[in-house]
């Protein structure tokens, strides 16, 4: 949903955080002790106080979930935040993932305001642009309404 079209190289903004191509996904990591699901992955120890365990496996996230709420951003956040200039507002969604039942937040692309947005709504993971310098267009994931915008305000904002 990026307004922006360029034919520079798409980049992941932060490697290894999420996959790229037709079904993206964001990358997590389940401890082999407890099964307990991270994200951002985990590598260093269990963040489990009742496991031990230091060994972690790499798990796609759903791809789906559930809009638990949502705001807008109406000031440029700090670096190392990068935003193209003038800076623009946007809506940044928790999404409690369909399987994992774990919350994740992100943008919402451009295009899909607060309120076309309603707590409960189904969503979805895209990758869409976050900006871009000479050589590459960086992006990042992002949660896309599944049915599209709505003119139903039935939740926070």
């Amino acid at each position: 949903m990026s307004e922006a079209k360029t034919d520079k190289p798409r980049v992941p903004a932060v490697e290894g955080w999420f996959t790229m191509g037709e079904a993206p996904a964001l990358l997590g990591t389940r401890c082999l002790g407890c099964s307990t699901i991270f994200f951002p992955r985990e590598t260093v120890a269990c963040r489990n106080p009742a496991c031990r365990s230091t060994r972690f496996e790499e798990v796609p996230l759903s791809r789906r979930g559930t809009l638990w709420s949502y705001t807008t951003a109406y000031y440029q956040p700090p670096a190392p935040y990068i935003s193209d200039e003038p800076f623009q507002p946007y809506s940044i969604a928790a999404v409690e993932l369909a399987a994992e039942k774990m919350t994740v937040l992100g943008q919402v692309p451009q295009g899909f305001p607060a309120d076309s947005l309603r707590v409960g709504m189904e969503m979805e993971l895209v990758i869409d642009r976050l900006y871009e310098d000479e050589k590459n267009e960086y992006v990042t994931w992002k949660w896309q309404p599944v049915a599209g915008p709505s003119s139903d305000n039935g939740g926070a904002a």
